[in-house]
């Protein structure tokens, strides 16, 4: 995955007055945590984050004030009405470090013909990669897969130097069955005590003709 360079600039002021002085300027406010230092606390600009956090797991080459910081954002903050953003929590990583991140699962073909479904247990699979190479999502082949079929994250071919963080038997797709709507009891029933009481209905009839 290729580094995004962003600049960013320190915080002094916290609280909440203060991240919204930030956001009214059209920057972000974010920490970055990791390898035992004191939390770092940022402002970038809010276009430029959120063009970049487009790619699940960007690796953020962060100039602060002319010190380089390499970071991969863990916690994103967006308002839940407009979407922009309000918080970002950045790691401090380093090259050759091992992270634990979740990979986006895309899917591509088509189910074997009947109206079955495509039931997603996980949206992302968990897995330990190296910081600088970790893989931007797995593309899994749901062509031809009928009823009853799971892809487990065992099934998804890893790349070099990338393993799971979950159990190999964890479901992550799985074909359901199509559901038909069976007629109901009572209609069953009603279709087959129409012609009964129609035949008790011309009985009487039959039986004065012939008298």
């Amino acid at each position: 995955m290729a580094e995004v360079k962003l600049s960013a600039s320190k915080r002094t002021d916290f609280g909440k007055g203060a991240a919204r002085r930030t956001r009214r300027e059209s920057r972000v406010p974010g920490v970055i945590y990791g390898h035992g230092a004191e939390p770092k606390h940022v402002a970038l600009d809010g276009h430029s984050l959120m063009m970049a956090l487009k790619t699940p797991n960007v690796l953020l080459r962060l100039d602060i004030e002319g010190k380089s910081e390499l970071v991969l954002p863990k916690a994103v903050q967006r308002d839940p009405l407009k979407g922009f953003l309000i918080h970002v929590d950045f790691l401090a990583v380093k090259k050759g470090e091992k992270v634990t991140v979740e990979v986006p699962v895309h899917t591509e073909g088509e189910l074997a013909p009947g109206g079955n479904l495509l039931e997603h247990m996980l949206d992302a699979l968990p897995v330990e990669a190296e910081a600088t190479h970790i893989p931007e999502g797995f593309t899994v082949s749901i062509e031809g897969l009928e009823a009853g079929h799971t892809v487990r994250a065992e099934d998804i071919e890893l790349p070099r130097g990338c393993s799971l963080a979950v159990d190999g038997s964890t479901a992550l797709l799985q074909v359901v069955a199509a559901q038909t709507e069976p007629i109901a009891e009572e209609e069953e029933e009603a279709e087959e005590e129409a012609p009964a009481a129609e035949a008790e209905k011309a009985a009487p009839a039959e039986e004065g003709a012939e008298g």
